[in-house]
């Protein structure tokens, strides 16, 4: 899977597209991996990597969201623990259960949260991950050696799922290239085209890399960009109304001694509305996250003085170390697309489950979660809102409406049994020296090869993180990665697990990847220096 096989694929392809989609995160591409699986010709367009924004950028978790109980959305609950075995089933590579500990310090809060908790796991049914239960509090400290002790009574255990979220999306990004989809990374999207009754009929588009000039036509064409989203929309109805309510929550990533075992602690309520998770995430411990309106959406958003201060502060409130900013590894802040108003220029618009929250509020921790259709008068499909764990269904709503859309030959969806790419031999490295790259599932096998074809290449990129230079040779092969914040960032997740060491291993990248792509001394520079300036966005200063 390379970017000149993909622009291959553009540049011969005959005739008009079935669908293009624009937009690469875990919506698009599983808008792509859905039509293609049903024979549907399909291209997809990303403006920067896939995965660049939210699809990379989210606390980690494929759950059902245990606080829109809360809100009484059952159906968006039933919807997303129903995806969530579904995810565990088709990638077991990439997601696992993990036990979730809610700490008890008043008197109420264990028959409280153990109902609720039990619902929870009821809901799920036969895509259960395992049972709830109360715990007393010797069993919560053995979960968590190193919660707060004064006060604690006990606590509430239940179980949801984790996963790497860019390394489930590259691997989505394979499977739609397997059904048969043509994928673009770095082609953005400038325009849009209509035919003489006004309707799109295709896009026109710029290949970042060379500059060249692209212009593909499809019967139907798909706004799966997410925060971005009324930006396409105004390119096809300027007088369109706003959809997207942009919040913005940020993570703090520290040492594993903050939170040692295999257990997580879920805070059910915080000052700021949110769920506050504190998880053990590829040796290091995540905790986050805030939610915090936005007037805009930024490619790269920079998490503000007073959210990290929030996340300190309150996670100090329950770990026995209070952790301070010297603790911190890394921050990363991600946007999420909330839907906030319906579109006054709609002909059409569907929301999944209960339905999305149609007044713009202050506070954004309320909106729904659910996803929207929409279909413009010019024809134009937009998808946003919903959740990382239920993109499989979010594909399938819409596909089926833009097939219908388009007129085009009706066919069942087949993504609830299709296993996503590396499925087969899963757990093969689990018990080797290669632990690390169980995460590749199937995939591992070929990174082993080349290893043992050239030894040189298991040398380490840092000795505070498990990844070699070996998995930078496979992913600019055949992961499509072309610059060094794609290595450091979403191929490998180096940059959000520690932004310090990932500076560290830059210069050994772009040695690698210059090799590859035959970069000159003055590319490896630029290389070097856009992905500085990244990373000192994920810096915490002390």
């Amino acid at each position: 899977m390379t970017r000149s096989e993909m622009l291959r694929r553009l540049e011969s392809h005959p005739h008009a597209w079935d669908m293009i989609v624009v937009g690469g995160g875990a919506t698009g591409v599983g808008v792509a991996i859905d039509a293609a699986a049903r024979g549907y010709d399909v291209l997809l367009l990303e403006q920067s990597d896939f995965g660049k924004g939210t699809s990379s950028r989210s606390t980690k978790l494929a759950h059902g969201g245990v606080r829109y109980l809360e809100q009484g959305n059952i159906g968006l609950v039933m919807e997303a623990l129903k995806e969530r075995g579904l995810l565990l089933q088709n990638a077991p590579h990439i997601v696992h259960d993990l036990a979730f500990v809610v700490p008890n310090y008043d008197w109420w809060e264990a028959s409280f949260y153990g109902l609720g908790l039990k619902l929870y796991q009821l809901l799920a049914g036969k895509y259960g991950f395992g049972t709830s239960r109360i715990l007393s509090k010797e069993e919560t400290l053995e979960h968590l050696p190193t919660l707060k002790q004064e006060g604690l009574r006990g606590g509430a255990v239940y179980y949801d799922g984790q996963f790497d979220d860019a390394r489930l999306l590259i691997h989505m990004v394979a499977t739609a290239y397997e059904q048969g989809a043509t994928l673009l990374n770095y082609v953005e999207v400038t325009g849009l085209t209509k035919d003489a009754q006004g309707f799109i009929d295709g896009v026109t588009a710029r290949d970042v890399e060379t500059g060249n000039a692209i212009r593909a036509n499809a019967k139907v064409v798909i706004n799966a960009t997410g925060a971005f989203s009324d930006q396409l929309r105004l390119k096809a109805e300027p007088a369109a109304a706003k959809m997207i309510t942009p919040s913005q929550g940020i993570h703090l990533i520290f040492d594993a001694s903050f939170l040692p075992g295999n257990s997580a602690v879920m805070v059910p309520h915080t000052s700021d509305g949110r769920v506050l998770f504190a998880i053990p995430w590829h040796g290091h411990t995540l905790v986050g996250t805030t939610d915090t309106p936005i007037a805009s959406a930024t490619l790269e958003p920079v998490a503000q003085e007073q959210e990290i201060e929030f996340i300190l502060a309150t996670a100090g409130e329950y770990l026995a170390k209070a952790p301070t900013r010297d603790d911190v590894l890394s921050v990363f802040a991600g946007i999420r697309p909330l839907v906030g108003t319906a579109a006054g220029t709609a002909s059409s618009t569907t929301t999944g489950t209960t339905g999305a929250s149609s007044s713009s509020v202050a506070r954004t921790a309320s909106l729904s979660r659910d996803h929207v259709i929409q279909i413009d008068r010019s024809g134009l499909v937009t998808i946003c809102g919903g959740k990382w764990t239920t993109y499989r269904h979010m594909a399938e709503d819409c596909v089926d409406q833009a097939a219908t859309l388009a007129q085009l030959p009706e066919r069942l969806c087949v993504t609830q049994h299709l296993h996503i790419h590396g499925f087969h031999g899963a757990n093969e490295e689990a018990a080797s020296e290669f632990a690390a790259l169980a995460i590749y599932g199937s995939d591992a096998r070929q990174i082993r090869k080349l290893i043992e074809d050239d030894p040189a290449l298991n040398q380490p990129l840092h000795a505070d993180l498990p990844y070699r230079k070996a998995e930078v040779i496979w992913a600019v092969r055949n992961e499509m990665a072309r610059t060094v914040e794609d290595i450091l960032a979403r191929r490998t997740r180096a940059l959000f697990l520690n932004a310090r060491a990932a500076l560290a291993m830059a210069p050994a990248v772009a040695d690698l990847m210059a090799k590859e792509l035959g970069w000159d001394d003055l590319t490896r520079t630029k290389q070097l220096a856009a992905f500085r300036e990244v990373a000192s966005n994920f810096i915490l200063l002390r």
